[in-house]
């Protein structure tokens, strides 16, 4: 029997995330409109801080595969479920390909009164494959922080671990360096310890040397007897500690 890795849920979640509900919106892109889910928090009075689920495949080919886009996965709805629980909006999207997400932020920006978004506190959260066009987002529109959990980075120095994953695994990696990195926004680096990912760890790990190396305020959470995808598969106590870190990152950089 197959896995169905759309209809996992979290192994955690918070106090008022399953009352929390979605919103349904639009944005335009240059091949037609998309739609976007905003999960915005209880009790609203201001511009809410948002966090945008980046995906770094493009959906056409993850329904084909998998029958529902990321925005859909269970996972992803627990995700901006529980950021939204903690006072903080949660953004999930539809793409045709992966640079979609920039025009995106653009529309959160221009529309952010009528959504009741503040456009200046804007974060991304991506895992696994989607962190690369995290990375690529970040060097090209201003953000709070990132949160990048059991991701692929960026090859440096001639290595090729995170280009022969991508065409492995078809995730997209935009054509950005370390040097392309804001030294200033804070990134928070999930590392799983027991990841077999073919080539992911060791890009995780040169990828934050390399980084506090130029001055990036990189944090490490080291989860250290955790597999990829521990938020879906490893229920500990250790994984919802990690899950609970997070979260307090996002709430430490945006509220």
């Amino acid at each position: 029997m197959t896995t169905d890795f759309t209809s996992i849920p979290l192994v955690h979640t918070i106090p008022g995330a399953a009352d929390i509900a979605v919103e349904r919106h639009h944005y335009a892109t240059e091949h037609g409109p998309l739609g976007f889910d905003l999960y915005r928090p209880h009790q609203q009075n201001t511009s809410a801080p948002v966090v945008v689920f980046v995906s770094g495949l493009p959906d056409p080919g993850v329904v084909a595969l998998l029958g529902k886009p990321l925005k859909d996965w269970a996972s992803y709805v627990g995700w901006a479920r529980m950021v939204a629980a903690t006072g903080i909006a949660g953004v999930t999207y539809l793409n045709r390909e992966p640079g979609d997400v920039v025009a995106l932020v653009q529309h959160l920006r221009d529309h952010a009164g009528q959504l009741g978004l503040d456009p200046a506190r804007i974060a991304i959260w991506a895992c696994s494959g989607n962190v690369p066009t995290a990375l690529g987002l970040l060097a090209r529109e201003r953000f709070s922080c990132a949160a990048l959990l059991y991701g692929y980075m960026l090859d440096l120095d001639g290595a090729t671990a995170v280009a022969d994953a991508a065409r492995q695994y078809h995730f997209a990696v935009p054509p950005v360096g370390l040097d392309d990195l804001p030294r200033d926004v804070p990134l928070l680096l999930v590392r799983a310890g027991r990841d077999v990912t073919p080539g992911l760890d060791v890009t995780l790990r040169r990828f934050a040397v390399a980084a506090r190396a130029r001055g990036l305020p990189v944090t490490v959470l080291d989860h250290l007897e955790a597999p990829h995808a521990f938020d879906l598969v490893d229920d500990s106590p250790a994984t919802r500690d990690a899950i609970e870190q997070v979260l307090a990152f996002l709430r430490r950089e945006l509220l």
